[in-house]
């Protein structure tokens, strides 16, 4: 008797996960000024998925949106920022970090030319409808965009910046 599609996807994860990682600090997803909490939730799932940390405000929003979306068993790690978004930006800046934003802009790199991450980076994700702030734009260093064909000028940040954490990543 051969095995059923769900013993054997069970046997590839057992495999192919070795050990639980926690955050390998190469990746940090920044969802700084997202304003629903669903997104939180799928976000953090997507770390877990590559290894990626995330770095969000000490604030009821965040933590209650995270303990009511988070499935997982075992977090992977969360920076708590308790101090303001852009000094947390720009100390991550100092360290060496590369700054990427996810958003419409002239220069964007299209997520197909985004090349797997070689330093720790940083991924700001903006507010839902009104993106990431104008005073967060010095501080970036690339800004990514995702090329569309639909009539939409945006997907939901949660699945934006699971696209561009698994590209970083090298994982697509």
């Amino acid at each position: 008797m051969t095995a059923g599609p769900k013993s054997r996807s069970r046997d590839i994860r057992r495999s192919r996960r070795r050990r639980q990682h926690g955050c390998w600090n190469h990746l940090i997803a920044a969802p700084l000024w997202v304003a629903y909490g669903a997104n939180l939730g799928t976000l953090l799932r997507t770390c877990d998925a590559v290894g990626a940390c995330m770095a969000v405000p000490r604030t009821d929003h965040y933590r209650d949106a995270l303990d009511h979306g988070d499935t997982l068993e075992r977090r992977p790690h969360i920076h708590w920022l308790d101090r303001s978004k852009l000094a947390w930006i720009e100390d991550q800046r100092a360290r060496g970090s590369t700054v990427v934003a996810v958003e419409l802009a002239e220069d964007a790199v299209p997520l197909t030319r985004l090349e797997p991450a070689r330093q720790t980076t940083i991924v700001l994700l903006g507010h839902e409808r009104r993106g990431v702030p104008e005073e967060a734009w010095p501080l970036v260093d690339e800004v990514v965009e995702i090329p569309m064909v639909g009539r939409g000028a945006s997907l939901n940040v949660a699945v934006a910046g699971s696209l561009v954490l698994y590209r970083l990543a090298g994982l697509a």
